[in-house]
């Protein structure tokens, strides 16, 4: 493998991206289509807990970002 690496290297530049796929062969897509399936498993439940304590904001640009609860002004929670 190291001497397939080295050969590939001498021949071209390539990108960190085609590195990855020569390192690990192609992205395996699955049907995006399908819906997501949620396991409502602990894991799941915990991390909605942890992220029921943040709100989504907007800026003028329309950047989302996240904000705790705790530090937003009384009148907007």
């Amino acid at each position: 493998m190291a001497l397939a690496l080295r050969k590939v290297a001498l021949r071209q530049h390539l990108h960190p991206t085609l590195w990855a796929r020569f390192l690990f062969g192609p992205a395996s897509r699955g049907d995006y289509t399908a819906p997501v399936v949620h396991k409502h498993d602990d894991f799941e439940q915990a991390s909605e807990v942890d992220l029921s304590g943040f709100e989504v904001e907007t800026d003028a640009q329309g950047h989302h970002y996240a904000v705790r609860r705790e530090d937003l002004p009384k009148e907007e929670v």
